[in-house]
């Protein structure tokens, strides 16, 4: 899933924008969706908090609307895996990019439109190349879940698939624990027969109730007593 966050005024160029996302992406087998920022400081910023990967298309008209954007992003968020498109009226608009990470500055002309696909094309590979991700298709979908979101996998039971619990919502992939393991690199610790955790989530642990507290104030008994010393020993290291 593609999210595409858009922060301009302009309709003429909002339209100019939305067609050029609609040309490339019917090229792709992604679902995507688009969201329309006129303000930054008037917005819920909840069109920010979701699990999937983000381009950004951020028109530097309003100096201040396009900054503060650009420093929640990056600061507030902590968020550098999502990709950054600045488009500029003229040259000489004077934005600061500081270390931001900007894919590209793209100056309003003629050549907007292909300027903007070439981008958007180079986005699409990023995100089709991304390391840390967790990679697979469900029901004809593909999705790919950065490693570092996921609070942890659950065998759901009498069925042959598996939920993932990630900071802001749920997700199924199919096949057993064994399966999924395979696709997981060391952060991840099975921690009973139904059971994969993140350990980089992991907040503390109360060995005393044998509950595990993550980070986004989740809390499961989830730890069998085999697993049990083989948790507190990777907890230290």
């Amino acid at each position: 899933m593609i999210d595409y966050i858009i922060l301009e005024e302009d309709l003429r160029y909002l339209k100019k924008y939305s067609k050029v996302i609609e040309q490339v992406m019917m090229n792709y087998d992604l679902e995507y969706q688009t969201t329309v920022i006129s303000d930054f400081n008037s917005i819920n910023k909840r069109f920010f908090h979701t699990d999937f990967f983000k381009i950004y298309i951020i028109d530097t008209k309003s100096k201040t609307n396009s900054q503060l954007m650009i420093e929640y992003i990056r600061e507030e968020l902590d968020d550098w895996q999502s990709l950054i498109i600045m488009i500029q009226s003229n040259k000489n608009d004077n934005i600061s990019h500081r270390n931001f990470f900007i894919l590209d500055t793209i100056i309003k002309n003629s050549h907007l439109e292909c300027q903007l696909k070439r981008d958007i094309q180079i986005c699409l590979k990023n995100y089709d190349q991304r390391p840390n991700s967790l990679k697979y298709t469900y029901k004809k979908i593909n999705y790919i879940l950065e490693y570092r979101n996921i609070i942890y996998i659950e065998k759901e039971q009498d069925n042959k698939r598996c939920i993932i619990k990630t900071s802001n919502n749920k997700y199924y992939i199919q096949g057993n624990l064994k399966t999924v393991k395979r696709l997981l690199d060391n952060r991840f610790f099975q921690s009973s027969r139904s059971f994969i955790i993140n350990l980089e989530q992991v907040e503390k642990y109360d060995a005393k109730n044998n509950m595990i507290y993550f980070k986004n104030n989740l809390k499961k008994d989830v730890l069998s007593r085999n697993n049990k010393k083989d948790f507190l020993r990777m907890m230290r290291v």
